[in-house]
């Protein structure tokens, strides 16, 4: 049994980039607003480590407004393929500007236009007038860089549990969960 979750983590997700077929980076983002109203969505991971696991969004979104008020999350991996999940759950914080920054930079033109144009999460009366708004983009930045929107960035999840389940015949499946305790790692087994 390894103590360090995010060397298992490292594992299983080198495991699923290799074989499956399509966004292996792809997880839900559970959050829940300041009354406990709970909401799930899926995201990208775009980068983990000892530190936490990074998503970027546009911070007047929904899911932002939610982590405003309750800065607690839950990610959950699932690689069917693989027939194994990762359930992750921590605080969350803001990456720094310089790495949104950063990762926006390395973003097709596109999607930087269009983090421009959408007002994530708000109703759209109708899809001519988001493709209005990324025309407009177009010709704004048209010859030049397109800078990050300053409502737009990065959170971390810093995890404080971590389970891993692998999926095992007549649902006798194996789980096994890491629970932050103080600079390490306590790790236990879960009933299936």
């Amino acid at each position: 049994m390894s103590t360090d979750p995010f060397t298992l983590f490292d594992a299983w997700y080198a495991e699923a980039q290799a074989s499956e077929p399509n966004d292996p980076n792809a997880m839900a983002l559970a959050t829940a607003d300041a009354d406990g109203r709970p909401s799930s969505r899926m995201v990208l991971l775009k980068g983990h480590g000892p530190d936490g696991f990074v998503f970027y969004t546009n911070r007047e979104s929904r899911k932002a407004g939610d982590l405003k008020a309750n800065m607690q999350a839950a990610l959950l991996f699932h690689w069917k393929s693989l027939r194994r999940q990762i359930r992750i759950e921590g605080a969350v914080s803001l990456v720094t500007d310089a790495e949104s920054d950063a990762y926006f930079a390395s973003r097709g033109r596109d999607s930087q236009l269009g983090a421009w144009a959408s007002e994530q999460s708000r109703p759209l009366p109708a899809r001519s007038i988001f493709e209005g708004r990324f025309d407009a983009m177009q010709f704004r930045y048209e010859g030049s860089e397109v800078p990050r929107p300053p409502h737009w960035g990065g959170y971390r999840v810093v995890p404080d549990r971590i389970e891993f389940w692998q999926d095992r015949a007549h649902r006798l499946h194996e789980r096994r969960l890491f629970t932050r305790e103080g600079d390490g790692w306590n790790e236990g087994l879960l009933y299936p």
